[in-house]
């Protein structure tokens, strides 16, 4: 009964359309952090394959498992961390007739997406840094987009 009352009320009200063009206002995406992800995939990538053991007992095994094990679990983390940050870009920022300014915007991003599956599952630092620039390229693409011309930055 109140529902339908209070439904009633606002049937009755004014109410204006609005439109957005975006899940949020504007101003909150910014590809930053999908950059610092992909830095941390290249790092973690590089520090892998420079990996190597402290010797061959026991103890240097261990530490050296544990090590890799550690350097891996960031390096999937954050190679999801960076694809669901790219994948928020795609999707709920850019638009379709974003597609006129950057007609290989959509192979750009799932390009960027394969490369994150890539860098979970290999240790390939050639794979690392194509991510970082197809990272960058897209930065440029959304700085662009809002007429803006940001630098790359990266902490490395």
């Amino acid at each position: 009964m109140l529902s339908k009352v209070i439904s009633t009320i606002f049937e009755k009200l004014p109410s204006t359309n609005v439109y957005a063009h975006c899940d949020g206002p504007c101003g909150v995406y910014d590809p930053a952090s999908a950059r610092v992800a992909a830095e941390a995939v290249l790092s973690m990538t590089k520090k892998l394959i420079a990996l190597t053991p402290g010797g061959n007992d026991a103890s240097s095994i261990s530490a050296y498992n544990n090590t890799f094990s550690r350097f891996v679990a960031i390096k999937e983390e954050e190679s999801q961390k960076t694809k669901k940050e790219l994948l928020i870009l795609w999707t709920d920022y850019f638009k379709p007739e974003h597609l006129a300014t950057y007609p290989d915007l959509h192979d750009t991003f799932w390009k960027a997406a394969k490369l994150c599956s890539a860098c979970k599952v290999n240790i390939d630092q050639t794979k690392a840094e194509e991510l970082l620039d197809t990272v960058k390229k897209i930065h440029n693409m959304f700085w662009q987009s809002k007429g803006r011309t940001d630098s790359w930055v990266t902490a490395s």
